[in-house]
């Protein structure tokens, strides 16, 4: 199993930028693929980002040029770096592992203020 937390969530105004961090612990040998995704609320939860474990990145339109997503060596955190915030990137940010199945982490709110 894996477990992971995440960090650094908050409230800023539009144009500032926040990082996000996950933490994963357990059997993260197993982890092949990690990603970043976000829930509006009244929406569903959608792809931000995800890297996979040789590094290759898929990243949503909506935030390419803006999000960078970056891991540390052991590959156990992973960081979301969010540039030139919107209101529209209000939502609950979510760290996702696939180790078999996919696990989650519990959230963090980030609200961008207009």
């Amino acid at each position: 199993q894996v477990q992971l937390v995440e960090s650094g969530g908050g409230l800023v105004q539009a144009g500032a930028s926040l990082r996000l961090s996950c933490a994963a612990s357990g059997d993260t040998a197993c982890i092949s693929t990690m990603g970043w995704y976000r829930q509006a609320p009244g929406k569903e939860r959608d792809m931000v980002v995800v890297i996979t474990k040789s590094g290759n990145t898929i990243y949503a339109n909506s935030v390419k040029g803006r999000f960078i997503v970056s891991r540390d060596n052991a590959k156990t955190t992973l960081y979301l770096q969010m540039n030139s915030l919107k209101p529209e990137d209000t939502a609950v940010y979510y760290c996702a592992a696939v180790c078999g199945v996919t696990y989650w982490g519990q959230g963090t709110q980030v609200t961008v203020s207009s």
